[in-house]
């Protein structure tokens, strides 16, 4: 994974980490702590986005091309950042995942539906098998 909320490992609290690794002007990993999208693009983009949340499920989902973070970093020092690309949808999920939104919350009732429904067979599967 490139990222990951502190939320999905069962801690309560306003952290993400993202390990961009073609973004060469980050440090890596980019640790956030109470993050906060303070500008977004009016340009949009549609990336296929997974999620360790919802393993082995994959959908092309809209963000903003380009948005800018405030931060505190590991040093409890302000910092901005600013994304686009993989940094942009990274940030913008992993935010999500603080705020309790899945990316398969943006997605159509009818691909939503599909998209679990693959994941409980998946499951029901490897059940059987182990």
């Amino acid at each position: 994974g490139v990222g990951l909320a502190a939320n999905q490992v069962g801690l309560l609290q306003r952290l993400v980490v993202i390990d961009c690794l073609n973004e060469k002007k980050q440090p890596a990993p980019l640790k956030l702590v109470n993050p906060k999208i303070v500008w977004r693009s009016e340009e949009y983009t549609y990336e296929h986005e997974g999620c360790l949340s919802v393993p082995c499920q994959f959908a092309a989902v809209e963000r903003n091309a380009s948005v800018r973070v405030e931060y505190l970093d590991e040093n409890g020092e302000k910092q901005t950042v600013t994304g686009t690309g993989l940094l942009a949808v990274a940030l913008q999920h992993e935010l999500d995942h603080l705020d309790g939104k899945l990316f398969i919350d943006y997605l159509s009732p009818l691909k939503r539906n599909r998209l679990l429904k693959s994941l409980e067979k998946k499951r029901k599967k490897e059940g059987q098998e182990g």
